[in-house]
């Protein structure tokens, strides 16, 4: 029963949702503390200690598995916008704009790194295939996500065009992750020793950005717009999602012949979208917006149930495993 509940740092995104809804003013502009602009903060220290924490040489050695690595990146940034964009165009009677374009945004969005590696190990898959795309997807999403957005609706990216969104998303993501990497010589082992501290500081800036987003719509009250209706046609079309992913890259997989261990990497990569690259993305690209809690929706809903998927597949592929090594 245990693996059908949500994690803590869930239950606590949650608290923070309710916490909005409940005491909307500190993310007002009359609060004396700007948490916008802490945030911001938050975001760039949090990928500045990303990059120091990145070991390349572990990238470098994975170079070789290219089948694995063109699945998953296919999935990630190919399978999943195509998706994302039938979904867009095909609900435009039935769901809010905001709505259709945060679960454009979630489909456009990179991989998970934390998470799609440790379900990797969990289940006996390989982890360097893992660490390499999981990586590179980061990265790449820094580019191709506000393109993605900007072909769905100019309109969503407010007054910015795609390339100051370009420019914005790599000063305020990018530039301290190559910061981190060069600064990596000189702080690595200090990082390493205290990789709770990243842990922590990585979920508590999701956690502020959640809150600033939802109290805003509070105090703009959004949310009195839509139906419940809405709201639950959302969680049935990302379930959906996640489930055709999944599947697709395991029948790709199998069909490329990758081995067990290529596979497992290339489903939680392939099949993982990021919360903690998304919500950054989402605060610059749509800054400002009211509606930003509505479009960060669907990315949260299928945080939880890509939880739940994975943990309950990483445990299947690991009796897999270890069935196939006895």
């Amino acid at each position: 029963m245990k693996k059908f509940l949500p994690d803590k740092f869930v239950l606590t995104m949650l608290c923070i949702v309710l916490l909005a809804f409940l005491f909307p003013y500190p993310a007002s502009p009359d609060f004396f503390i700007d948490l916008t602009l802490v945030t911001q903060i938050g975001i760039a220290l949090v990928f500045f200690l990303h990059g120091a924490n990145l070991e390349p040489s572990k990238l470098v050695a994975s170079l070789k598995n290219w089948k694995a690595h063109g699945l998953t990146q296919a999935t990630t940034f190919i399978l999943f916008p195509v998706l994302g964009l039938a979904i867009y165009y095909s609900t435009g009677d039935v769901l809010a704009k905001e709505l259709r374009l945060g679960i454009f945004f979630l489909t456009a969005l990179p991989s998970t790194i934390s998470s799609s590696i440790a379900m990797t190990a969990l289940a006996r898959g390989s982890v360097p295939v893992a660490v390499f795309n999981a990586t590179l997807s980061s990265l790449f999403g820094m580019i191709i996500t506000p393109t993605l957005i900007a072909l769905v609706s100019t309109s969503a990216l407010g007054n910015m065009s795609l390339l100051s969104s370009v420019q914005d998303i790599a000063q305020t993501l990018l530039a301290p992750f190559i910061l981190g990497q060069l600064a990596r010589p000189i702080i690595q082992k200090v990082v390493s020793k205290h990789k709770w501290i990243l842990n922590r500081l990585d979920r508590g800036v999701i956690l502020l950005i959640i809150y600033v987003s939802f109290a805003k719509s509070t105090i703009e009250n959004v949310w009195s717009q839509f139906s419940a209706m809405q709201f639950g046609l959302t969680a049935i079309i990302v379930l959906t999602i996640l489930a055709l992913t999944i599947t697709t890259t395991t029948f790709l997989a199998r069909k490329l012949n990758l081995s067990l261990e290529d596979e497992i990497a290339a489903v939680f990569c392939g099949s993982t979208k990021s919360l903690a690259n998304g919500a950054p993305i989402a605060q610059i690209l749509f800054a400002g917006s009211p509606q930003l809690a509505l479009i960060m929706l669907p990315l949260m809903l299928y945080h939880q149930l890509q939880l739940i998927a994975c943990a309950t597949l990483a445990r299947k592929y690991a009796d897999k495993a270890m069935e196939t090594n006895d």
